[in-house]
């Protein structure tokens, strides 16, 4: 029997999925406002009168107490109940990039749903760096939250606030922030200017802080046991002082943060790891978000930013002369690590920016062997949001939620365990294990949650306890508003 055969029959009986029929059409409006809602399923706080995902409930109402203050509100990051600063930052500046590079590409309501999706992130990290000389980064103590499987709802584990005072660094975090407030002020200049000025005036108070007390935030004893190994800072600090600038260029063209750019690049590594974009490293997003300056403005001083945006665009090309980035067989951006897709979401969106930045001036990518137009770019990204709605070898939407066939046992507490609509008595922490042990559906469906994804080998269990599969995470979806946003208005690139 062929081993496409066996896979069938492995989807079939085991897992109830049946992809006999790949369709040659998508639905990405359908996608693009799925991949919004989920971020409802996400929420912390007191929920407001029109929340749309009705299983969720109010959580995490104390948050702060320990220090006295309001910390209530924001995301959780993944299918836990740890709000993570540094990964909701991160989701937070690549949803207002969505907006601002393709938000007049969506429809009215879902451009909307999207500013009301960052805002409920703004409006949490405001709080964060309210007090002078300190950010709070975290909430929630993780090693304990993970040894328990209960609703957020229900929450009795202690909620540990993480907080770094002066002299003490986080400019990775306090960077990140940075530029999540700087680019959501971009996001809302057009709709609410004084929020906007709130936003950009945080911006710049908070980049200050990273940039004044320099060093990663997990390199503080009494922060790193909270965050490591969840979101240690691996790849340094340095990338997000220079991304952090390179918004607040953008969102207020302010020519101090331009003279950051040109002076600091060397000195904090822009050359470095040019190949990666996401939570952690962000050297391949600034290169693309700096070239704009190059290619709209002439601003040459800034070419290596550029160069290095070129270089990376060039390894995602098969049949350049680069060397390559992994794709499955299947065609899937593989890196290993696991949360794989999150790899795929980022990379889509970045190609899709540069090409609009390459667009607006003719240009192409001089990939030694061959030149690479902005459509090429752009059929690039198509392949990957293809593939994750479905067209792969499993015929399986990582989408949950999306077409007939999505993953239902995804590694999420509050999708997993009954919701408290239909079983309102409380769930201890070890009394939700026979649920996470569960071979039956989740309950409630995380609709719009895009999960981790499948393996190098294009093969997805649908296991609940594979959490580098199985979970889904808010800085996956996040970049993947925008590209979704961009061919809900362009199924046919060109």
């Amino acid at each position: 029997m062929r081993p496409s055969s066996l896979l069938f029959l492995y989807l079939i009986f085991f897992h109830g999925f049946s992809p006999l029929v790949e369709s040659s059409y998508l639905d990405y409006a359908d996608a693009l406002s799925k991949s919004i809602l989920f971020f409802e399923g996400q929420r912390s706080g007191f929920l407001p009168q029109d929340q749309r995902i009705g299983w969720r409930g109010n959580s995490g109402l104390s948050d702060g107490w320990m220090y006295n203050t309001d910390l209530t509100g924001g995301y959780y990051d993944a299918g836990d109940n740890v709000k993570f600063g540094f990964p909701m930052a991160f989701t937070t500046t690549m949803l207002a990039w969505s907006v601002i590079e393709f938000g007049d590409l969506m429809p009215p309501n879902e451009l909307r749903n999207a500013l009301v999706a960052i805002r409920w992130a703004t409006d949490y990290l405001l709080k964060t760096v309210s007090q002078p000389n300190r950010i709070f980064v975290q909430v929630g103590d993780p090693n304990i939250d993970h040894s328990c499987w209960e609703r957020p709802e229900d929450m009795d584990t202690a909620r540990s606030v993480y907080a770094v005072d002066a002299p003490n660094p986080a400019s990775d975090v306090a960077g990140e922030t940075a530029a999540a407030l700087a680019a959501s002020s971009m996001a809302f200049r057009s709709v609410d200017a004084g929020y906007a000025d709130t936003l950009l005036r945080n911006a710049v108070q908070v980049f200050q802080f990273a940039d004044n007390f320099r060093g990663a935030y997990s390199d503080n004893a009494h922060i790193r046991d909270g965050a490591c190994p969840f979101y240690c800072d691996f790849s340094g600090y340095q990338d997000e002082l220079l991304w952090g600038a390179a918004w607040l260029r953008r969102a207020s063209q302010d020519n101090s943060y331009l003279s950051y750019l040109e002076n600091n690049g060397k000195t904090l590594g822009a050359d470095d790891n040019i190949n990666e974009f996401g939570w952690d490293n962000k050297h391949a997003g600034l290169n693309v978000l700096v070239s704009k300056e190059v290619l709209d403005g002439n601003m040459y001083t800034l070419e290596s930013y550029k160069a290095s945006a070129d270089s990376f665009m060039c390894t995602l090309i098969p049949d350049s002369s680069s060397s390559h980035i992994e794709y499955t067989p299947g065609g899937l951006i593989y890196k290993p690590g696991g949360s794989n897709l999150q790899h795929a979401t980022t990379i889509s969106f970045i190609l899709l920016v540069y090409a609009k930045y390459l667009d607006r001036t003719s240009q192409t990518v001089n990939c030694g062997n061959e030149f690479v137009s902005p459509v090429l770019l752009r059929m690039q990204a198509k392949k990957q949001v293809d593939y994750i709605l479905g067209k792969n070898p499993m015929g399986l939407s990582y989408m949950v939620g999306y077409s007939n066939y999505f993953p239902q046992r995804i590694h999420h507490r509050g999708s997993s365990l009954p919701s408290v609509k239909d079983h309102p008595g409380f769930i201890a922490c070890k009394d939700g294990s026979i649920y996470f042990n569960s071979t039956n559906p989740n309950p409630n469906v995380l609709v719009g949650a895009i999960v981790g994804g499948p393996g190098e080998d294009d093969v997805y269990g649908d296991d609940r306890a594979d959490f580098r599969k199985s979970e889904p995470t808010t800085y996956i979806n996040a970049p993947f508003v925008g590209a979704l946003a961009y061919f809900a208005a362009n199924p046919n690139p060109s």
